[in-house]
């Protein structure tokens, strides 16, 4: 049997089941259908859902990738692939990687630049890893068309022949749908990790800036955690907006509370490609979010949702308020493009189309 080996800095939480815990599990079973084993490295062992049935070496919350070095100067193990997911590029642990192994090197990128760019010592930085290491990578995959945009940037023009695109996909099946939006008085929700960059402090200040009629009304649920939970609390406190928000915390059935609602609000400063948002319109929940990052790839504005200058409170405030009245409104099914271009499915069949031989 053959075998490969994926390397992921991705905690396994039993409280956090998304998108790439499914991927991961499908590709797993893709794999071993058709002859492929594979060493999975995580940074912690767990066993909820089908990761019991992944072989699971745990790095104990080291650096993947030299863990993965050390794994390999001890044990002879002879693969044909090595996958990144969520491992900084062009670093130099890719030459020691390649120095060990013949096996082929594809480095999938889902990491989110910051709003405005890089600093300028550290676009030079990039350019000169690009320079240095990326000739140990056999493939590029970015998440979106934006993501592998960002990797010829970063790391240089000369990476576009062994770069390519491969979209992120969801779970649809189990996806409940709703049936019937409200055109006045929506409901909304928030679906993040819980960080500065979500721009989450926006939409508190935005609703902050409401009429208090609709202020009065409106109500704003946050499913997820983060280490900025803290600082948004104290803001819906200091903004009086604490009828506003309830934050629910982090909970592993999201996939059955999306259709409760009618809007996604997703007010993001930096993102990569959003699963969340594929799991809101796969429950026909149109999205409110902002031009970063792969959004505009999946919304089109107007049309299954809207979409935003990131950091325009004022904006946000007008856009809510106007589909709270039933001024705007989405009229589509948003779980068509969803089943066409963007289920796990199809992410798994085109993962598998880059190792098989």
């Amino acid at each position: 049997m053959k075998k490969i080996a994926i390397l992921c800095n991705y905690e396994l939480l039993p409280e956090r089941v998304g998108g790439m815990d499914y991927f991961f599990w499908a590709f797993d079973v893709k794999c071993k259908e058709n002859g492929i084993a594979i060493d999975w490295f995580f940074p912690n062992y767990s066993a909820h859902g089908e990761y019991s049935n992944l072989n699971i070496i745990n790095t104990e919350c080291q650096n993947t990738e030299i863990f993965f070095v050390k794994y390999c100067e001890r044990n002879d193990e002879n693969y044909s692939f090595i996958i990144t997911h969520f491992v900084e590029l062009c670093t130099p642990v890719f030459k020691r990687i390649s120095k060990l192994s013949e096996a082929k090197i594809i480095a999938v990128d889902h990491n989110p630049r910051p709003l405005g760019g890089y600093p300028l010592k550290k676009k030079i930085l990039k350019k000169i890893k690009g320079l240095l290491y990326s000739k140990y990578i056999n493939l590029f995959v970015g998440v979106s068309e934006y993501t592998t945009n960002e990797i010829l940037k970063d790391f240089g023009k000369h990476l576009k022949s062994k770069a390519q695109t491969i979209y992120n996909g969801v779970v649809i099946d189990d996806i409940v749908m709703r049936e019937h939006r409200s055109c006045s008085n929506p409901t909304f929700l928030v679906v993040s990790h819980l960080r500065e960059s979500k721009g989450i402090q926006d939409l508190i200040d935005a609703v902050a800036l409401m009429s208090a009629t609709i202020k009065a009304k409106i109500s704003i649920d946050i499913y997820g955690d983060g280490p900025y939970k803290a600082t948004l609390i104290e803001r819906i406190r200091s903004k009086n907006v604490v009828t506003n928000f309830n934050l629910k915390g982090s909970i592993s059935n999201l996939k059955a509370v999306f259709h409760n609602y009618d809007y996604m609000l997703q007010p993001s400063h930096m993102e990569c490609f959003s699963l969340s948002i594929l799991e809101s319109l796969a429950a026909n929940v149109p999205v409110i979010t902002t031009a970063v990052g792969g959004n505009t790839e999946v919304i089109t504005d107007g049309v299954n949702g809207y979409i935003l200058q990131p950091k325009n409170i004022e904006t946000l405030k007008n856009m809510i308020q106007s589909i709270y009245l039933g001024e705007k409104k989405i009229q589509i099914n948003t779980r068509s493009l969803i089943e066409n271009s963007f289920s796990l499915k199809k992410m798994v069949e085109n993962h598998w189309e880059l190792i098989r031989e």
